[in-house]
């Protein structure tokens, strides 16, 4: 997804007119001046197709994340800290990764601010189904899970069809009633079915999640530092510590965020991307 659009200087001081102003002020008098810019930020967003699985939620290590139910998508809250795990970890690449830039140039004819979303492609993590199982003898919401199975793996059948592949599911079925049935084939073990019953032992399920991919890494510039510790109070993961007046940083620890770069003062700590 590439989108770009640009919006009138006029509106924009119109809208900022409206909420910098007292409502018994006529706004006469107010000044709006804005000088060139460019910035860029990193936005973290679900899409529509997110499955519920909530593989999100279980992954982000600073518990960033809203946990989706039948009714609503998983939400990524201001906690987060843009380590891009959630991104790599989505079974069914619902969260993206969007660059958002903003310019402004004022010797431009058109008086505008100009806005371009960009995705950004990312390495994914592999989740994979190891074994699946339905326990037939319990109740469940068999509906919900068939509903939000993104491969159609999870289907519900009658009896005929289990009668055909000679399918012994411990319990007498009967007809014209609907049964749950797992296509092991075409299931990739994203959880949502397991997830959202609302008996937790309906089903059982063994998955394989893949190691997190780095495709970044912080450079600490040593002289530049000036021993705040301020990168050290904000790790969400207890990555960084200041030994003996030196940035010591640990790797295994490190899920490469923008926390200490964002907080260090002289900009001793930079997140940069691997070649």
């Amino acid at each position: 997804m590439n989108v770009s659009f640009i919006k009138q200087m006029k509106n924009l001081e119109r809208e900022v007119l409206l909420k910098s102003v007292e409502l018994d002020d006529d706004g006469d008098d107010f000044q709006f001046e804005l000088d060139n810019f460019s910035a860029e930020e990193e936005i973290i967003a679900v899409a529509p197709r997110c499955v519920r699985c909530n593989t999100c939620v279980g992954e982000c290590p600073v518990n960033a994340i809203e946990p989706a139910n039948i009714f609503r998508m998983a939400k990524i809250t201001d906690k987060c800290v843009k380590c891009e795990i959630c991104v790599q970890s989505c079974p069914v690449s619902a969260i993206k990764l969007i660059s958002n830039s903003v310019i402004y140039n004022d010797e431009d004819e058109r008086d505008v601010i100009e806005y371009d979303l960009a995705n950004i492609r990312y390495p994914h993590r592999v989740v994979r189904m190891n074994s699946i199982s339905i326990d037939y003898s319990v109740d469940n919401n068999w509906d919900d899970c068939a509903t939000l199975c993104p491969t159609n793996a999870f289907t519900l059948e009658f009896k005929e069809f289990f009668e055909n592949r000679d399918m012994d599911v411990g319990i007498e079925l009967i007809e014209d009633e609907l049964y749950p049935y797992i296509n092991e084939n075409m299931c990739i073990g994203c959880g949502a079915c397991k997830e959202i019953s609302l008996n937790n032992f309906a089903i059982e399920l063994d998955r394989y999640i893949g190691p997190i991919h780095h495709s970044r890494f912080i450079d600490v510039n040593y002289d530049s530092c000036v021993n705040c510790f301020l990168c050290e109070e904000n790790c969400p993961t207890g990555a960084i510590e200041l030994v003996d007046g030196e940035v010591v940083l640990d790797n295994d620890k490190c899920i490469r965020c923008v926390q200490c770069t964002n907080h260090c003062p002289v900009g001793a700590l930079k997140r940069i991307d691997m070649k």
